[in-house]
């Protein structure tokens, strides 16, 4: 099945074979994949983008009987794709004016066959993205770092905004289920002394976080991972980068805010993402340096083990992502307010007296560096290759 399918609107006082022409050749313009049903609204609903191709005119009095049967299936706003051709914009601008005047949303996809195209696609993205996201179970191991006093989360409006289903987990789950968990021989061999000595320790608690995992059913957590220094004398940095590899998203600090900011980010890329805090702002120029002691490994071109920056025991990684476009994106915990910028990250580097990995990254809108100084949502940022700014914008609209 294709993300778009495209249901049609005919008035029947137009000629059905020069409409038939028409619509073969305004649709192959667009170059898509989809799904035609024509005038067969059964399935409405069904793929994550549903498009109502308005033909001609005359077809308000069509629509209108449709509504309340396509508002059940579907509670994505009705998007009317029209060639201009037979009144067919006039049609349309009449039905999005009552689905205003009834609080439905609703938008027309009209222009040339470049933009409409580019558009369908963002929409078919944005949607299949939330379609990924309905019915998500992400864990909350612990509770949120005790210095993140901002970094809470409206559950309901999580579950009503985006489907996702916050699972508390209590710290001593964890901690149980880390004793219970044997050793393993850990996958790196080439490390500091320090490191050596705590690579099988942080294996296990990779083995125990994956136990907890499958036992709640999650697709991520957020982990209260300080508490892991005193009661286990190690760090959770290590799990969270081969978990994130490995498809899950994984968060540090009890960060919840950050952790549903990486499910989104995943929804759309495929990778949880980097989540750092900055460490310097350059208001004037837009460069800011990010900082954390963990980064997915499948984000990574090549890493090195180090000891945790804070606590100087444990595993922390520094990872090198290849420089180029980044995004960086956070959502707040109520889903109120998001910060979306694109940049390209210039550099890493491996300063003494910072977290591990560190990036410096440039923003494509200096001005937008002001944000981190003046109305920042937490201090926990979410960093991914590439450029997804637009798509990111549909999703949280």
């Amino acid at each position: 099945m294709n993300n778009i399918a495209i249901y049609t609107l005919t008035s029947e006082l137009h000629n059905a074979q020069a409409v038939d022409a028409e619509t073969t050749s305004f649709l192959a313009s667009l170059q898509l994949d989809y799904d035609f049903k024509g005038s067969n609204f059964d399935d409405y609903g069904s793929h994550p983008l549903s498009l109502i191709y308005v033909r001609t005119g005359g077809t308000e009095g069509i629509f209108k009987p449709l509504l309340p049967a396509l508002h059940r299936k579907s509670r994505q706003p009705f998007y009317l794709l029209t060639s201009g051709k037979s009144n067919s914009l006039a049609a349309s601008m009449e039905i999005l004016s009552f689905l205003r005047l009834n609080n439905l949303g609703g938008e027309i996809i009209h222009g040339s066959a470049t933009y409409m195209a580019s558009r369908i696609a963002l929409l078919a993205g944005a949607e299949t993205a939330r379609r990924q996201l309905v019915g998500c179970r992400l864990g909350v191991i612990g509770e949120p770092s005790d210095w993140l006093i901002s970094s809470q989360a409206d559950y309901a409006a999580v579950r009503r905004r985006l489907g996702i289903e916050l699972v508390d987990i209590p710290m001593s789950e964890l901690l149980r289920t880390i004793a219970a968990t044997p050793e393993v021989a850990p996958v790196e061999t080439s490390a500091p002394e320090a490191v050596r000595t705590s690579l099988p320790g942080a294996y296990r608690i990779y083995g125990a976080l994956k136990s907890l995992v499958g036992r709640h059913r999650l697709q991520g957590f957020t982990l209260r991972c300080f508490d892991l220094l005193t009661t286990t004398q190690n760090t959770g940095c290590m799990a969270l980068a081969r978990l994130n590899a490995e498809g899950y998203v994984a968060g540090c600090e009890g960060d919840v805010p950050a952790m549903l900011s990486m499910a989104v980010i995943r929804a759309i890329t495929g990778l949880s993402g980097f989540q750092a805090n900055p460490a310097t702002v350059n208001p004037e120029t837009g460069e800011i340096l990010f900082a954390h002691c963990t980064i997915p490994l499948n984000m990574v071109q090549r890493y090195e083990l180090d000891t945790h920056f804070e606590s100087g025991i444990g595993v922390g990684i520094r990872g090198y992502m290849e420089e180029g476009p980044v995004t960086l994106f956070k959502v707040s915990g109520d889903l109120s307010r998001c910060f979306i910028a694109e940049g390209t990250l210039v550099s890493s580097q491996a300063l003494p007296g910072l977290c591990r990995t560190q990036q410096v990254i440039q923003l494509a809108e200096s001005c937008q560096a002001s944000y981190f100084l003046t109305n920042p949502i937490g201090n926990h940022h979410i960093i991914v290759p590439g450029h997804h700014k637009a798509l990111l914008e549909q999703i949280m609209a």
